[in-house]
């Protein structure tokens, strides 16, 4: 697993003032930590979404269609505290319209796939495909059709963040965050931000810790 990337650094089209809102602390300089990964917000000037993500262990370029940086180690030091109490990312949801293609791009730079499972009703099948950016934290979730249904790039879709206390969190976001309820794991809870009225480009939900 040492040897595996791991997720470092995200750069993000949207606006610090964004992800205050949503209850992250923000630096001076625009950006926020999320346990051993550091989001930099750097306005939507020259686009939205992730503009780049950065990982250990691999070369600058692009994954599959995912703008690449070489991470050089991962974060060290003391963890930020936050007033949704965000601890950190639980997984980063990649979508991508040729499933196979972008476990075989992931598979090339040293990312395994872990598990898989079929989803979604019968007429419109999805696949999902779980790796591991982070020991044992963040997961990649790898979204896509059951058959190939495009040549697009692969695209990072949003964030599931682990919070310590999801109540906490939804009484001080208010209406910017949806009704918590029982997530696909056995005994955790999760929550949607409201992301688009609050002008994020990432869809961002926050979950209860895993239950050990």
């Amino acid at each position: 697993m040492s040897d595996s990337p791991r997720l470092v650094e995200m750069v993000v089209g949207d606006e610090p003032a964004t992800w205050a809102a949503a209850g992250f602390a923000v630096d001076d300089d625009g950006s926020t930590r999320v346990g051993g990964v550091r989001i930099w917000l750097v306005g939507p000037e020259t686009g939205r979404g992730v503009r780049m993500w950065s990982l250990t262990g691999v070369e600058d370029g692009a994954i599959d269609g995912l703008p690449t940086a070489t991470a050089t180690a991962p974060l060290t030091g003391s963890t930020v505290e936050h007033a949704n109490t965000a601890v950190e990312i639980d997984h980063v949801v990649v979508t991508s319209p040729d499933v196979a293609r972008t476990i075989g791009a992931l598979a090339h730079v040293g990312l395994e796939p872990r598990r898989s499972r079929d989803i979604g009703p019968s007429e419109r099948p999805m696949r999902q495909v779980f790796f591991r950016l982070g020991d044992p934290a963040p997961i990649l979730e790898l979204v896509g059709p059951r058959e190939p249904a495009g040549d697009g790039p692969a695209e990072i879709w949003g964030l599931t963040v682990t919070v310590a206390d999801l109540d906490l969190a939804a009484d001080r976001l208010g209406d910017h965050l949806k009704a918590p309820k029982p997530a696909v794991q056995p005994g955790r809870r999760i929550a949607t931000v409201r992301h688009a009225p609050l002008g994020a480009s990432l869809a961002i939900a926050l979950m209860t810790p895993h239950v050990r």
